[in-house]
């Protein structure tokens, strides 16, 4: 406590992202939102990964950080991205911190997930820390808030420049005060006390959709006195809050002027509800009032005092319509300031004082209320009562100089104050005697126009209780109208089971008191009588499981009886009976058991007494013997009779007052047959006027039993519409389920065709790959084996080479081969004539059948096309015939002119064999050994090369291919090889 507001610095740092798309040409900004302030992050680029490495702070102090705290004022992070091109804004989502989960200690940053993110397949995440830190630096000069203008009055001359901003309060911890203002214009001691007594209607704060932080939630208040936090007892139940008036006061060492700069500075007092860190209303009370001009602090006490409305925290951001005075929710406060030498002063005489000096206080807040008298106990709305739960009830704030007292624990005795209930029970005239009196002999004051009324209640039974479980009910109920603020409770518990009534035992209660008729009525129509339903378990808590509304203003509206008074006196008496609901405490509308109950209403008369005086035993009554007695009557009043004189005076005077008191009760007979009169006349009025009103009613039964015709019409037309409209949604929704199944069915067959669809696919792919591997295997070993046949032919080769070399050195041999090879072709060369003349014949005859055939299928084929098709196929069929007769005429001649060339040959070799026949037939006989390989290796290659002709002439005779064709020029090129290679042999 004491000292300047500690600065803070809220802290959120902004590090990195994840799981982010990439978007070229965007960049990613991340905004802040708290207490109305903006904060924006530099841009980054929009990648899977972005790196903001940003802090994010806003300045406060640590009550506005308290107050945050408790309205739970989130940190709002909103994501954007930006398009750099056209500099559009595109949201991505938001993240909401919890200001109560920063600490001023260092934190691991978490994970947070973007809510409502745009981007839903990759679920992006951003690392977020939340800290507090001092805040040190100083505060620019450039920068200075703006003063507030003066209050009320000026400051004095010697305070002319003392600013209010410096006024702070300084905690003594060895003398115990704090100090405002500088030593040297501190002189005086003040104490500063604020009690909190009573509330009342605080259901109303709690809504619908309101969501307690606790399970089993406990209230208490909560102010700042001096920068000091101060709660007061928690209690459980809203509908009658329980909890002990506590007082919290601080001593103060300063002066008046001081005094009033300061609370000029901080005009108000806010009082919150709170269940755990969540306000659940607030008010504010202005002590500007407590140091005014004209107050003296020397004589008395300056006090603030009465019921001050609590306003829910949404109430005070919205304009919405205030509630009613009488149902609002409401808290008793009193703040006191007075000067340290006065507080030896009497309580009485400072009560005396007060209530002399300050006229226009509603009532002074005795701090030794009791229990039963405190404020808190006036009656309650008709609103259902909260359950009550059991819970430690929190510590007070250790941090609180000022001392907070239970008002119960005063040692100040009870006769000497008495509170002014602001209950209507007051108002019946009841009033405390003054110190100098006894407790046992309290005088009540009666006004003159009260009249003596007996109120009682029977709660006879309670029927079929719809709850899961055997009740061992007790019923209480208060009602401190009657004059007594104490409980009334049935007694012993009795178990009532579902389906079946019991009637409750001692259930019957009766009041004697005594009131003005106005305010009776008034009383009974605003406030119902609450009859509250207790579950008493020998194990648990008691636990309330309902509610009971005793609306006391049926009693008055029923019929009257007359019968005679303990006196002979005429009295009157009302009578009403109901059956109703008890509804559960946690919704007004469940019923959960039926009460059935008699109220009776007798009236006396007016009290003749106006002064009473109640004896001890009277004060001291149990609630339990649920009787109060009748007000005493007038013999029964202890008078002090004087000696009766004997003088005439004294006898005439006997005699006037018994001729009065003669006159009094013929004027009594008198008003009493005029009375009778005036009761004939009116009932015989009440009867014509029953009649009439029963004939209005019969017409008014036979015009609603038309209407009720009617509507039944209408409800049958209605009942045979919603039919049809059920049975049409019944075919929808059966045809929505059929079309559900039919989509669904062929979603999965498509699923399986493609789940299918892709296993052949990969089954595939491994069979192709599998065949590859294969030929690349089989295309190794045939290369392995195409290179052991190309070494085998090479050495081959190489040997045959060598052989031939050898061989082509003997001239003989080589000229014998010569021979023998020219003999071959010759033999050949005519066989091959004869073969080809006749081949040619042949091939002839079937070019030209192949020619028609062909002709003929082309003929059947084109004879839906165009003539210029027909004409420019025959034209090219015609050159396509003439090129092959040309080629052929060409082939011919050229192997006209070989053989012809043969021939010469063949001649010259004969006139060489001639010639050389008879010089040596040894060497022939050798030549002739070697010529059969020769020959050999000729006619391979006569037949290799005839086979060749053979091919390429049939293939160019079928008119498919032609000279210009891949496979005719390769037959050309090797018949072209194969002739090189027998010429060089």
């Amino acid at each position: 406590m004491g000292g300047k507001a500690e600065q803070l610095l809220i802290v959120v740092s902004i590090l990195e992202g994840r799981h982010f798309p990439k978007r070229p040409k965007h960049m990613l900004v991340v905004e802040a939102k708290f207490d109305g302030e903006h904060l924006a992050t530099d841009p980054v680029d929009h990648s899977d990964q972005p790196e903001f490495a940003t802090e994010l702070a806003w300045e406060l102090d640590r009550k506005a950080l308290h107050q945050h705290r408790l309205q739970r004022t989130p940190v709002k992070l909103q994501c954007f991205a930006i398009d750099s091109v056209t500099s559009a804004k595109e949201s991505l989502g938001y993240i909401v911190l919890d200001l109560r989960t920063a600490q001023e200690h260092k934190q691991v940053p978490k994970w947070y997930p973007l809510l409502s993110s745009k981007y839903t397949k990759f679920k992006p995440e951003m690392q977020i820390g939340v800290t507090l830190e001092t805040d040190t630096k100083p505060q620019a000069d450039g920068f200075k808030a703006k003063e507030a203008p003066p209050r009320e009055g000026k400051a004095p001359a010697g305070l002319s420049g003392l600013d209010s901003k410096n006024l702070v309060p300084v905690l003594n911890e060895a003398e115990g005060y704090h100090q405002i203002g500088q030593t040297g214009n501190c002189r005086d001691n003040f104490v500063l006390s604020v009690t909190v007594a009573f509330a009342t209607h605080l259901e109303q704060l709690i809504s619908s959709t309101m969501k307690l932080p606790e399970r089993q939630p406990e209230f208490f208040f909560y102010y700042s006195l001096l920068e000091n936090d101060v709660t007061n007892e928690p209690f459980t139940n809203l509908m009658n809050p329980n909890f002990e008036p506590e007082r919290a006061s601080v001593k103060i060492r300063s002066s008046l002027e001081i005094l009033r700069i300061y609370f000029a500075a901080h005009p108000k007092l806010q009082i919150h509800l709170c269940c755990g860190d969540q306000s659940l209303g607030s008010t504010e009370i202005s002590i500007t009032g407590l140091l005014k001009e004209n107050a003296e602090m020397e004589q008395q006490p300056v006090v603030i005092e009465g019921a001050f409305i609590l306003t829910p925290p949404h109430r005070t951001k919205q304009t919405l319509p205030p509630l009613p005075l009488d149902t609002a929710p409401t808290v008793g406060v009193l703040v006191a300031l007075q000067k340290e030498g006065i507080l030896n002063k009497p309580s009485s005489q400072l009560k005396d004082e007060t209530e002399a000096e300050s006229p226009t206080k509603k009532r002074v807040l005795s701090p030794t209320l009791k229990k039963s008298q405190s404020p808190k106990s006036r009656p309650r709305s008709a609103s259902p009562a909260l359950p009550r739960y059991s819970h430690s009830p929190p510590t007070k704030d250790e941090s609180t100089e000022g001392e907070v007292e239970s008002l119960q624990e005063s040692d100040i005795p009870v006769t000497e104050k008495v509170p002014k209930d602001p209950a209507p029970a007051p108002e019946v005239g009841i009033a405390a005697c003054t110190g100098s009196e006894s407790v046992s002999e309290q005088k009540i004051t009666i006004p003159a126009s009260a009249r003596h009324f007996c109120f009682s209640v029977d709660l006879r039974s309670i029927h079929n209780p719809e709850v899961g479980f055997p009740v061992n009910c007790i019923l209480r109920y208060s009602y401190p109208f009657f004059g007594s603020a104490a409980p009334i409770m049935t007694n012993p518990p009795v178990e009532v089971r579902k389906n079946m009534e019991v009637f409750l035992p001692q259930s019957y209660c009766a009041f004697d008191f005594a009131t003005v008729p106005h305010q009776l009525q008034d009383t009974f129509f605003r406030l119902p009588l609450l009859v509250e339903v207790w579950h008493k378990d020998k194990v648990a808590k008691d636990l309330l499981l309902g509610v009971a509304r005793l609306q006391l203003s049926h009693v008055l509206t029923a019929a009257k009886t007359r019968f005679l008074g303990p006196q002979g006196d005429q009295c009157w008496r009302q009578t009403f009976s109901e059956r109703i609901s008890i509804t559960a405490v946690q919704g007004s509308s469940n019923r959960i058991a039926e009460l059935s109950y008699v109220i009776t209403l007798e009236d006396y008369g007016l009290v003749k007494v106006q002064e009473v005086v109640v004896s001890e035993s009277s004060q001291s009554l149990d609630a339990g013997q649920k009787r109060i007695h009748p007000l005493p009557q007038a013999s029964q009043v202890k008078e002090t009779q004087p000696q009766p004189r004997e003088t005439l005076e004294y006898k005439a005077a006997l005699e006037l007052e018994m001729w009065k008191e003669v006159q009094e009760d013929l004027f009594e007979n008198q008003l009493k047959r005029r009375e009778l009169a005036h009761m004939q006349a009116l009932a015989e009025e009440w009867k014509r006027r029953d009649r009439e009103r029963e004939a209005l009613v019969k017409k008014k039964v036979a015009e609603y039993s038309i209407l009720e015709e009617q509507l039944q019409k209408t409800l049958s037309d209605l009942e045979k519409r919603e039919r049809q409209l059920v049975s049409a949604e019944t075919e929808l929704k059966k045809i929505k389920s059929e079309l559900q199944m039919e989509h669904e069915r062929g979603l999965q067959e498509l699923q399986d065709t493609m789940r299918r669809v892709k296993e052949d696919c990969t089954h595939q792919v491994e069979m192709e790959r599998s065949k590859i591997k294969q030929l690349e295997e089989y295309k190794l070993h045939l290369q392995q084996q195409l290179n052991d046949a190309e070494q085998r032919f090479k050495l081959l080769e190489k040997e045959f080479q060598q052989h031939k070399e050898q061989q082509s050195s003997k001239p003989e041999i080589q000229l014998q081969s010569e021979i023998n090879l020219l003999t071959l072709e010759k033999v050949e060369l005519e066989r091959k004539l004869e073969s080809s003349t006749k081949s040619k014949l042949h091939y002839k005859q079937q070019w030209g059948r192949a020619l028609k055939e062909l002709a003929r299928l082309k003929q059947r084929e084109q004879e839906n096309a165009m003539a210029r098709l027909k004409k420019q196929q025959q034209e090219l069929e015609h050159m396509r015939l003439r090129y092959l007769a040309a080629e052929e005429k060409e082939v011919v001649k050229t192997e006209r002119q070989e053989l012809e060339e043969i021939r010469n040959e063949l001649n010259k070799l004969k006139q060489q064999e001639e010639g050389k026949k008879s010089q040596d037939s040894r060497e022939l006989t050798s030549g002739t050994k070697e010529s059969p390989c020769a020959r050999l290796l000729n006619d391979d290659l006569d037949d290799y090369l005839t086979r060749l002709i053979e091919e390429r002439d049939t293939l160019l005779r079928t008119g498919v291919y032609t000279h210009e064709d891949r496979i005719i020029s390769e037959l050309d090129r090797q018949i072209r090889e194969a002739m090189a290679k027998r010429s060089s042999n």
